[in-house]
């Protein structure tokens, strides 16, 4: 990606809800940021809210989908992954054992994102995570 621009642009991708389309995700999130020393970081953001998207809601089952949305702005590059829904509970951040296989993806996304917001709506859940251009990992200014 070339230098930040003043205006901000957005793109959108909607992924069947099959587990190879997280790695497209990443390709999608790397191809638009490349050159962003924020892109390593958005990759693993937006990997793991597709990974939670398939494996927890109707975007992973038969015919169901999710959608990226990517925002860049000269202050913050803003990811959110909308959901098929049908989970039952909107999704959460928690604190879970280092050791647990499951349950610390949002957890790991709070970590690298400046902020972390949760939407619900009759249709599903988005997520957004920030990452604010000035700041470093964990939300400390550079």
């Amino acid at each position: 990606m070339h230098e930040y621009t003043r205006t901000a642009r957005v793109w959108g991708l909607t992924c069947p809800g099959f587990p190879e389309e997280v790695s497209r995700a990443r390709r999608w999130t790397r191809d638009i940021l490349r050159g962003s020393p924020l892109a390593e970081d958005a990759e693993v953001i937006v990997s793991e809210l597709s990974a939670n998207a398939i494996l927890h809601t109707a975007s992973g089952r038969e015919a169901g989908s999710f959608h990226l949305v990517l925002a860049v702005s000269s202050q913050v590059v803003a990811l959110s992954v909308t959901d098929g829904g049908g989970a039952g509970t909107a999704p959460k951040v928690e604190h879970w054992d280092q050791e647990a296989e499951h349950g610390r993806g949002l957890g790991m996304v709070s970590a690298i994102a400046h902020r972390v917001v949760i939407h619900d709506s009759d249709g599903g859940h988005t997520v957004t995570a920030e990452l604010l251009t000035d700041v470093r990992r964990g939300g400390h200014p550079c």
